[in-house]
C-alpha cells in the first residue's frame, strides 16, 4: 500500500469521509496547519473522534498577508517517508514542495488539491494566484480537482494528461450523516413546532453569512416575491459578518415571519434542519465547491443552486440552477423552484429518500496515483 501525506489547512466535518475513504486506499497521514477552521469554529474533539487516518499538526511558522508558511514540513516528510505528498492550492506549502523537489531534496511525487470551480478557473481572483498557478502546474505531478469540467480546463489550458488529474468531489458518506434517525427525527419535530414550519414551504440555507455566499444580494432580489407567498419561509442556518445586515433588513421590511435566523448548529442538530425543510438554496457568488449541496441531496432535498458554485453539477434533475448576479433569472428561478416544493408535513428521515448519486468513480480516480 502506498503512503500518502497530505498537508491541509484544517479539519472540517465534510472532509472526514473523504479522508477516511482515502485511508482505505493509501497509508494516509494528514498534517493540518491550523487547529481549526479560522472563520468557522468546529468541535474538533468530536471531529477527531471520527477519523480513521493518522493526524498531526504544524502550528508554528510565518504569517504574511493572510498566508502562512509552517515550519517542520520537510521534517514531516522525512518522518513519514511517503510515496506521494500533496499540498493545497498554490499556497506557500505547495511552492515549498516544488522547491524541495526541484532541488532534489525530496524524491517523492508531489501534487496539490485545487478547490477551483470552473468559473474561478477562468476568473482568477488575483494576479498573484494567476502567476502562481502558471508557474506551478507544470511542476506538479498531480492535481486533485472537484469536477470533470475543471479537469478538462487544466488538460486543455496547460496540456496536462488525464492521468495527472484526479477528479474527486467532496465525498460524504450518507450512512454516517443519516445514522442517528431517532435523534434526527426528534429534533426535526422540535424545530417544526418551535418555528411553526408545518404546512409551509421551507427553503433552507446552511453556511456562513459572508459576502461570498451572496445572501445579501439574494434577499434583496427575492424578498418582495417572498412577501406575496403566504405559505413560504426561508431559514438561514449559520452565523457571520452579514448577520447584522440580514437582521436589520428583516425588521425594516417586515419579514419577521418570512425569514428565520435560528443560529449556528453542528452535527445532528444541524442535520435535523434538512429534515425540517422542503428545499435548499445556495446563492453563492463565489464558491469553489459547496459541500452543503451534498448534504442537502443526502437528506432528500431538491436544490436551487448558483451556477457559480462548483457543486452545481451535482444537482442534475434534483433542482434548478440560477445566475445569482442576474436579477431576473434569480427571481424567475426562485419563483419556479418554490412553486415546485411541497409544504412541510413529514419530518421523518424515512420520508426523505436520498437523492445523492453514488461515488463509484472515487476509487477509479485515485487509482491513477496507486498504479502510476
Amino acid at each position: 500500500m502506498k503512503k500518502l501525506l497530505i498537508f491541509h489547512p484544517a479539519l472540517a466535518p465534510y472532509l472526514i469521509d473523504q479522508f477516511n475513504a482515502l485511508n482505505k486506499l493509501f497509508d494516509l497521514e494528514v498534517v493540518f496547519i491550523f487547529d481549526n477552521v479560522w472563520n468557522h469554529k468546529f468541535d474538533q474533539n468530536k471531529l477527531l473522534s471520527q477519523v480513521e487516518f493518522k493526524v498531526s499538526f504544524l502550528l508554528t511558522g510565518i504569517h504574511y498577508n493572510g498566508r502562512v508558511f509552517r515550519f517542520g514540513i520537510l521534517k514531516a516528510i522525512k518522518r513519514v517517508n511517503p510515496d506521494i505528498v500533496l499540498g493545497y492550492e498554490y499556497s506557500f506549502t505547495t511552492q515549498y514542495l516544488i522547491l524541495l523537489s526541484r532541488l532534489g531534496i525530496i524524491k517523492q511525487k508531489i501534487g496539490s488539491t485545487i478547490d477551483d470551480s470552473i468559473d474561478i478557473c477562468y476568473n482568477v481572483q488575483s494576479k498573484a494566484r494567476y502567476f502562481a498557478r502558471k508557474m506551478s502546474v507544470k511542476r506538479l505531478d498531480y492535481l486533485v480537482v472537484f469536477t470533470n469540467e475543471v479537469s478538462k480546463y487544466y488538460q486543455e489550458t496547460f496540456n496536462l494528461k488525464d492521468s495527472q488529474i484526479i477528479v474527486s468531489p467532496i465525498l460524504q458518506e450518507p450512512a454516517r450523516l443519516r445514522n442517528n434517525s431517532k435523534e434526527l427525527n426528534r429534533i426535526a419535530v422540535q424545530y417544526s413546532q418551535n418555528f411553526n414550519l408545518k404546512g409551509k414551504k421551507v427553503l433552507l440555507f446552511v453556511g456562513r453569512f459572508i459576502p461570498e455566499k451572496g445572501l445579501k444580494e439574494f434577499i434583496e432580489k427575492i424578498y418582495k416575491t417572498l412577501l406575496k407567498q403566504d405559505d413560504s419561509v426561508i431559514v438561514f442556518v449559520g452565523d457571520g459578518e452579514e448577520k447584522k445586515f440580514i437582521e436589520n433588513f428583516v425588521l425594516e421590511n417586515h419579514l419577521e415571519n418570512k425569514i428565520l435566523l435560528p443560529g449556528r448548529f453542528e452535527g445532528v442538530e444541524l442535520y435535523a434542519w434538512y429534515l425540517s425543510a422542503s428545499g435548499f438554496v445556495l446563492p453563492s457568488t463565489y464558491e469553489p465547491y459547496g459541500a452543503v449541496v451534498n448534504e442537502a441531496l443526502i437528506f432528500g432535498l431538491n436544490v436551487l443552486c448558483s451556477e457559480l458554485a462548483g457543486s452545481f453539477k451535482l444537482v442534475g434533475e434534483n433542482g434548478m440552477i440560477f445566475n445569482p448576479l442576474n436579477v431576473e433569472d434569480t427571481i424567475d428561478k426562485y419563483t419556479d423552484f418554490m412553486n415546485s416544493l411541497i409544504p412541510l408535513e413529514k419530518t421523518k428521515l424515512e420520508d426523505k429518500p436520498m437523492l445523492m448519486t453514488n461515488n463509484n468513480d472515487f476509487i477509479k480516480e485515485w487509482e491513477k496515483m496507486i498504479y502510476a
